[in-house]
């Protein structure tokens, strides 16, 4: 069992990410990967993983065991913020971090060799492991981000009305049964015997897809952060129909907006939605306006993804 210690002042700072985290989903898939019955999302993945070890999965597996330990730096907080902004993060994890956490992963499985130029920090092999990373993860939870980021946002709706309504303890208390709140301790469900002292931090709680079950940051001096399934809903696989958005949005910019499974390029974005490059461009400035969509600058290219309201709206959440 896991032990979460709050103080009143870590109450009034809990609060429930955005939404799904994408470095969180793209570690928990992985585990998932290995189900005898996988998930759907992952189920072409799955079909091709056997000769894929010179790919992305061939450097990310190993890192990633079908059960137990994994690093703490796969997952940066600054992950919240995006996929790039994640891995700009793990890219700069400090030496000594690296060493550490491949010390504690290698001595309950066995390492390829590569990983020691991992733990010695070596640039090149950091970008390789952010490449495989970013490829892994456009390419299979890309197209089904979507249905990843409903889940989520469902979930997290959940968690704020009852934090909206009585507080952060009334917030915990709908947790159950995997995490029961009994004042002032949160107990979860958990592989090992641990106690985690808030202090005053408080606890970033964050509803995931992929999870199986809760899960927390080994190191207890990173920020504070516990991982759960997300609450599934019964029409969780079926997106809202084109035909419901188009008389508001118009048929090109609700293909735009639903083409956005992932952060794309506009590039990218115009491919998906099979549109022009200049179209793509107008439509997402337009939907960037209404609050909808966000872009961020990179290098020559700039890079679209839903915000928590473009989620809400493709997926048919309503406030309360």
């Amino acid at each position: 069992m896991l032990r979460v210690h709050f103080t009143a002042a870590d109450l009034v700072r809990t609060r429930v990410s955005d939404g799904a985290d994408p470095l969180w989903e793209t570690v928990l898939s992985l585990h998932r990967l290995r189900d005898r019955s996988p998930d759907p999302a992952l189920a072409a993945c799955r079909r091709t993983r056997h000769g894929a070890r010179q790919g992305p999965l061939g450097m990310l597996l190993p890192l990633v065991p079908p059960r137990g330990y994994f690093p703490d730096f796969l997952t940066p907080s600054a992950g919240a913020a995006g996929v790039e902004h994640g891995l700009e993060a793990l890219m700069s994890t400090p030496r000594a971090r690296l060493r550490s956490e491949l010390t504690v992963l290698g001595g309950r499985n066995p390492l390829p060799s590569w990983t020691r130029s991992l733990a010695d920090g070596e640039p090149a092999t950091l970008r390789r492991l952010a490449r495989s990373v970013r490829m892994y993860h456009h390419g299979t939870l890309g197209p089904n981000w979507p249905r990843i980021s409903r889940r989520a946002n469902t979930d997290r709706a959940l968690r704020l009305q009852a934090l909206w309504r009585g507080g952060a303890e009334a917030m915990l208390r709908t947790y159950d049964p995997s995490m029961r709140w009994r004042s002032p301790v949160l107990e979860v469900a958990y592989p090992v015997d641990r106690d985690l002292h808030l202090d005053g931090r408080g606890l970033l709680l964050v509803p995931s897809y992929f999870a199986r079950s809760p899960v927390a940051l080994a190191d207890t001096e990173l920020p504070p952060t516990l991982v759960y399934p997300a609450r599934p809903r019964t029409d969780d696989g079926a997106p809202r129909s084109a035909e419901c958005l188009a008389p508001l949005l118009g048929h090109t910019r609700t293909a735009v907006l639903q083409a956005l499974g992932d952060d794309l390029t506009t590039t990218e974005l115009a491919h998906r939605a099979g549109v022009s490059l200049s179209s793509a461009s107008e439509h997402a400035a337009i939907l960037r306006g209404a609050g909808l969509v966000s872009s961020v600058r990179q290098s020559n290219a700039v890079r679209h993804a839903l915000t928590p309201l473009g989620s809400a709206l493709l997926s048919a959440d309503r406030p309360d």
